[in-house]
């Protein structure tokens, strides 16, 4: 099978013809039919995450089971499934307490060697999927099946990002209706932080962003209002915005330090600050004590948007099918498998809102 392959930090993957990972007891394998390119696929290819290479990127996909282990009991073969960044095996003290975004099988999940590379070494697969590939294998805790007519390009969005945006916005935050966003980053996940405001009924919804085509897409999804920090401190332009007070709700999606700090300084006194982008391994960030504590804002982390993916995959299947959540205006280019470093380029300079490798 057609694979493609993370070996150095930075380089082009490269594209190898594999033998299927073994299907273990839990093991469920995957046709896949479309996987998105995420932010977090480039952050592991370039070399930021902890996760060790060689590795194969992808996570954010959908595709038909083809064969599950003699212990699966979650999907059949035939089915149609969404894999997901975070998995969630149902029955663990995080997943029976509501937050399965913690499963506790998640780090033996995803850090486990799925691939026999020519070398004779093994790789693992980002976030245990592994899905710029023709097929994955992935432990049950992985998949959820799903019926729905989306189209498979759309589909794929709600593994990761769509998920990991709207979820921010309405399981994290809590934006409420009438209230001001600020949303720092418009790729993918930012994209899908504005119409998860746009849902909840934010009146101003601020796009923060340098790539004007990103701020054009923003206002389709749900912006009112754009920012491009070249014109000034982006601080202040959304201050102007919100009758100089800041944003009830601001969001970083980009997981850089120093717009980690915009975001905090974006937010109004009492305002909620949310974490949703994906930082460099051992990157810190900084904030006055004294202005923060008495500010009285809430800094928070966003784990996947704070969404179970048992609950939260049907329910914004069945927003997109009404209407509410717009997958069609995010998917910006369909390309084939060996053209992935393509697609993985136009990531890194910001062009489109999401790529789609198309199976």
């Amino acid at each position: 099978m057609r694979v493609a392959v993370a070996y150095e930090a930075g380089a082009p993957l490269a594209l190898e013809d594999l033998p299927e990972p073994k299907v273990g007891p839990r093991d469920v394998r995957v046709r896949i039919a479309a996987s998105g390119i995420c932010h977090t696929d480039l952050n592991v290819i370039d070399g930021h995450s902890a996760l060790p290479l060689p590795i194969v990127p992808g996570h954010e996909a959908c595709g038909t089971v083809e064969q599950v282990g003699a212990d699966v009991r979650r999907v059949r073969v035939g089915d149609r499934v969404l894999a997901s960044v975070s998995p969630a095996c149902g029955s663990c003290w995080w997943c029976m307490n509501g937050m399965s975004n913690h499963c506790e099988r998640g780090p033996s999940v995803q850090q486990k060697k799925r691939f026999a590379l020519p070398d004779g070494r093994e790789a693992g697969a980002v976030c245990g999927c592994g899905s710029f590939a023709e097929v994955m294998v992935v432990d049950e805790a992985s998949v959820v099946a799903v019926q729905t007519d989306l189209v498979d390009e759309q589909l794929a969005l709600l593994g990761c990002g769509v998920t990991t945006g709207v979820g921010a916005a309405l399981n994290t935050a809590r934006v409420t209706p009438g209230s001001s966003v600020a949303v720092i980053g418009c790729g993918g996940v930012g994209q899908s932080v504005i119409q998860g405001a746009r849902i909840a009924g934010a009146s101003t919804i601020i796009a923060v962003d340098l790539s004007p085509g990103r701020r054009q897409a923003s206002l389709g999804l749900g912006a009112t209002h754009t920012v491009d920090p070249a014109d000034g401190d982006p601080v202040e332009q959304v201050r102007a915005l919100t009758e100089g007070r800041g944003a009830d709700f601001s969001f970083e999606v980009v997981g850089r330090p120093e717009l980690i700090v915009q975001a905090f300084d974006m937010a109004r006194i009492e305002g909620a600050v949310t974490l949703v982008g994906m930082p460099a391994v051992g990157a810190t960030f900084e904030l006055p004590a004294l202005r923060a504590t008495f500010s009285g804002k809430r800094l928070q982390g966003s784990a996947v948007g704070g969404s179970q993916i048992l609950r939260d995959f049907p329910r914004y299947i069945r927003m997109a099918e009404a209407g509410q959540i717009d997958l069609a205006s995010m998917v910006s280019r369909r390309i084939t498998l060996d053209e992935v470093n393509d697609g993985i380029g136009a990531l890194r300079d910001a062009e489109g809102v999401r790529t789609v490798i198309a199976l």
